[in-house]
């Protein structure tokens, strides 16, 4: 029996709050998740504005050691991708549609420049998108593995 294949799995950065902040509701599902994940030997992906976006709480408390430790935390258990030319041209083609904020457009465009299998997040109008290098955008709970 073969090893099996390895899925590109995105998360917006909704799914990383979810953990560092506990949230029952949310944090139970996204680790069950995250487990099954580590289980299949898929790659956990997200964007370098996730990086920013998970710091921002902390240090608007002061709390620089705490957002360096969620920035280091995910920079452990997450290939990190940048916004580059590729994204670029991708996220101009989605903020076409102005229904599309700008910073979902640029985690969109950097989960599809690498193209990925599943972007997680619990954002229903994200949901409701096809985006070329994106095979299918879910919530947690929905979640096909």
């Amino acid at each position: 029996m073969g090893r099996p294949s390895v899925s590109k799995i995105f998360w917006d950065t909704n799914q990383y709050v979810y953990l560092f902040e506990g949230l029952p509701e949310f944090a139970i599902p996204t680790r069950a998740l995250r487990e099954r994940m580590i289980e299949r030997r898929d790659e956990l992906i997200t964007s370098t504005m996730t990086l920013a976006e998970v710091q921002v709480k902390a240090l608007r408390q002061g709390n620089t050691k705490l957002a360096h430790s969620f920035r280091d935390a995910i920079r452990g258990t997450s290939r990190i991708v940048a916004f580059d030319e590729v994204a670029a041209d991708t996220y101009a083609l989605l903020r076409v549609n102005q229904a599309i904020k700008p910073a979902d457009a640029i985690q969109l465009a950097c989960a599809a420049a690498v193209g990925v299998e599943l972007f997680i997040t619990n954002d229903k109008d994200l949901q409701k998108l096809t985006i070329p290098g994106i095979h299918f955008i879910c919530s947690v709970q929905r979640a096909p593995i």
